[in-house]
């Protein structure tokens, strides 16, 4: 707690200091003020920075904080956003995840627990998956007192239900997702497979010099993706699909695997910083 409490208040420092601070932290997710931004699908999200920017006591000129997300988060919105984008809003979407050891920051022998093993439980991680999809996919709307404000998927409510275990794995973390659509009838697995292997983020068209050229890279083989095969593809700043299918409970299911040391961590904050300086933000 000392060490999260340290760092909150040295990024704060940073930012009083006129710096821009693009962090990895969970500090500031949740305040209303700071974007939450996943840089394959929610650049707009900037825009929140000017309003920080007077906001603060005293009002900056040039110092700002964007933090980007928890790293299960990073690897489904990605799909999701690119979903919404083609078909329309979610209503309801399931998440079962299968985390790779190298996000809890295992060292030496305290790693041997997760062998033979799986562990149904990551402190606090259920929770943050639930309410992050939210903020990054939502938009931005006035207040009552003309500010902007997040609005946490608001106009067309989505329910986010994560289950999340640590399995025995370095890294590259797995997600089974399944999601029903407002929209009726809901598309055809084909249509999704076509609508995720096409969607293009605004990183790289912006020309993010680490922003993947696939943003979904789709495998049509019944067994993949795996970690240890695909979890380095575009040096993990992209995320993998497959098994894209129907869904008998909702409408449509996929499992995603992510990079959680790559576009789940610091890439995403390098991505941030480029989109920055291509915002002339920075």
């Amino acid at each position: 707690m000392a060490e999260w409490i340290f760092l909150m208040h040295a990024e704060e420092s940073f930012r009083q200091a006129e710096f821009a601070v693009f962090s990895n932290a969970k500090n500031h997710r949740r305040d209303p003020n700071v974007p939450l931004i996943v840089p394959l699908v929610n650049a707009h999200h900037f825009s929140m920075i000017n309003q920080q920017r007077a906001l603060h006591n005293p009002p900056l000129s040039k110092g700002f904080i964007v933090t980007n997300a928890n790293c299960s988060t990073t690897g489904v919105v990605i799909p999701l956003a690119a979903l919404e984008k083609a078909f329309g809003p979610i209503e309801s979407c399931m998440i079962t995840t299968m985390q790779a050891i190298s996000g809890a920051g295992y060292p030496g022998v305290p790693s041997m627990d997760i062998m033979d093993n799986i562990v149904p439980y990551i402190g606090g991680e259920e929770e943050k998956m639930e309410w992050e999809t939210l903020k990054i996919l939502g938009g931005l709307v006035e207040g009552e007192d003309g500010r902007k404000v997040f609005d946490m998927h608001a106009r067309q409510p989505l329910r986010v239900s994560a289950q999340c275990n640590r399995v025995p794995v370095i890294e590259g973390h797995t997600e089974c997702v399944s999601v029903r659509f407002a929209r009726r009838p809901p598309p055809s697995p084909q249509q999704v497979r076509e609508a995720l292997q096409a969607y293009t983020s605004d990183a790289w068209t912006m020309s993010c010099p680490s922003a993947p050229r696939h943003t979904i890279f789709v495998h049509e083989q019944a067994d993949r993706p795996q970690p240890r095969l695909d979890r380095d593809y575009q040096s993990g700043a992209g995320v993998n699909v497959g098994r894209v299918r129907q869904c008998p409970v909702l409408d449509i299911k996929f499992v995603v695997l992510a990079n959680n040391v790559a576009i789940g961590a610091a890439t995403s904050s390098i991505v941030n910083a480029e989109l920055a300086v291509c915002k002339g933000i920075v």
